[in-house]
């Protein structure tokens, strides 16, 4: 029987993004993602837990994350899991680590200007083709504001 891995999370950069070059000429990216979770415990309380997901992205996908993400950014990322293992040069053993391989990536909430130009909800890219030509060369006429539901015609 073949394998299947396919993660899909939610939630905020924890730092930002790290982009670097193997000796091949590769570029990676590097970066975390708070996960939380809320829930009611055994007295009924509500508490938080918060996961820290790593996340790696190749080729022009990770150039994007390293242009338009930041710190604190919120992001929808999709991929496969991958495990790696070495041996910890300080003696401690075999460490191993599971990591997300970014296969697509979205920003969610609401807009942002910050992050270099970047709007929080519309720059999405997938590592399986090219991004289009409206994430790469987006408005600086977007309108500030809540969007109107009553507007839209669907």
């Amino acid at each position: 029987m073949r394998g299947f891995s396919k993660a899909i999370i939610t939630g905020n950069l924890t730092r930002d993004p790290e982009l670097r070059t193997t000796p091949n000429g590769a570029s990676v990216c590097g970066f975390s993602v708070a996960v939380n979770r809320v829930y009611k415990d055994a007295n009924g309380e509500q508490r938080e837990d918060v996961s820290y997901i790593d996340c790696s992205a190749w080729g022009k996908l990770g150039e994007m994350i390293a242009q338009y993400a930041k710190k604190g950014s919120g992001v929808l990322v999709s991929g496969r899991l991958d495990q790696r293992s070495w041996e910890d040069k300080n003696g401690g053993g075999k460490r191993s680590r599971v990591e997300i391989v970014v296969e697509d990536f979205n920003f969610t909430g609401p807009a942002n200007r910050e992050s270099n130009g970047a709007y929080g909800g519309g720059f999405g890219a997938s590592s399986s083709a090219e991004p289009s030509a409206a994430n790469n060369d987006m408005p600086d006429d977007i309108p500030e504001g809540e969007i109107d539901l009553s507007e839209v015609p669907f």
